[in-house]
C-alpha cells in the first residue's frame, strides 16, 4: 500500500506541474485568474460555503459528452439536466484506488437512493477492455442499483480529452504502474444547471474536487482526511437549493 501511495503522490505532483502550473502562470500574467480561483482582499467566504468554479470570471460548465453505458444505452450530459451529480474516472481492472472510489460512490448513492434528482457518472479510462458488458459485470459486482448511476465507455481520445481538459482530473496511460493507468481518484460535483461546484476551505480557497480514495472514518497512510462526509453535505445543500 505504501508503494502505491508514493507512486500516487509523485504522479499528482508531476501532472500538476506539467498540466496546471504553466496554465496558472500564464493566466496570472494575462490577468485572467478570477476572484473565485484565488484569495482576494475583496473576497470574503466562509469555510464550508459552496461556490462556483470560474474561468475568466464565468462559472465553469460541464463539457458536452455522449457515451454508451453499462446497458449499451447512449447517455449524454442532457440526461443529467436538473440533477446534482458526481463525476469520476476509473477502470474496472484497477488494482489500487478504484475499488475504494467505487465503494465510496456506492456509500454516497445509498444516502440518496430514493432521490431521482441525484446521479453519478463514472467514465472508464480503459475503454478498450471496458465494454458495456464488462461495465455491466462491474456494476453487478458492486451492487450498483441507483438508476442515475451510469458507467460510460467510448472512444479513448474523447474520454481523455474530457478528463484532462474538460474536468481537469488528470489521467494517462503508464505501463510502469499497477494496472497500467495513472489517475488521481477525485470526484467532481456538478449542480442542476451543469455548473462545477466546490466548497471553500479554511483559507477561503475552493477545494475544486473532492478526495474519493479515503472512506469514512478512515485516513490514508499519508494522513489525508476523508472528504466523503463533506461531499454528502454539499450534495444535500444543492438538492435543497433546487427545491427553492
Amino acid at each position: 500500500m505504501k508503494k502505491y501511495s508514493y507512486v500516487g503522490i509523485s504522479f499528482i505532483i508531476l501532472v500538476f506541474g506539467i498540466l496546471f502550473v504553466p496554465r496558472i502562470i500564464n493566466r496570472i500574467k494575462e490577468g485572467t485568474v478570477s476572484k473565485n480561483e484565488r484569495p482576494s482582499a475583496n473576497q470574503t467566504v466562509k469555510s464550508g460555503e459552496l461556490g462556483y468554479l470560474k474561468i475568466h470570471d464565468e462559472p465553469k460548465k460541464v463539457p458536452e459528452f455522449a457515451f454508451l453505458n453499462q446497458d449499451s444505452l447512449m447517455i449524454t450530459h442532457h440526461d443529467y439536466k436538473g440533477k446534482v451529480y458526481l463525476v469520476d474516472f476509473f477502470f474496472t481492472h484497477c488494482p489500487t484506488i478504484c475499488p475504494k472510489m467505487t465503494s465510496n460512490l456506492k456509500y454516497i448513492s445509498e444516502q440518496f437512493k430514493d432521490n431521482d434528482d441525484f446521479g453519478i457518472v463514472s467514465f472508464s479510462i480503459d475503454p478498450k477492455r471496458d465494454t458495456p458488458m464488462q461495465l455491466k459485470k462491474y456494476a453487478e459486482n458492486y451492487g450498483i442499483t441507483h438508476p442515475n448511476w451510469n458507467l460510460l465507455t467510448g472512444k479513448r481520445d474523447d474520454i481523455y480529452e474530457l478528463a484532462n481538459n474538460g474536468f481537469t482530473i488528470p489521467v494517462l496511460e503508464n505501463a510502469d504502474v499497477p494496472g497500467g493507468f495513472e489517475h488521481s481518484g477525485y470526484f467532481a460535483l456538478i449542480d442542476q444547471d451543469g455548473y462545477f461546484r466546490s466548497r471553500y476551505d479554511d483559507m477561503g480557497n475552493p477545494i475544486i474536487v473532492y478526495r474519493g480514495t479515503v472512506s469514512v472514518p478512515e485516513k490514508s497512510v499519508d494522513g489525508e482526511e476523508e472528504q466523503v462526509t463533506i461531499l454528502i453535505e454539499d450534495i444535500e445543500k444543492l438538492l435543497e437549493n433546487g427545491k427553492q
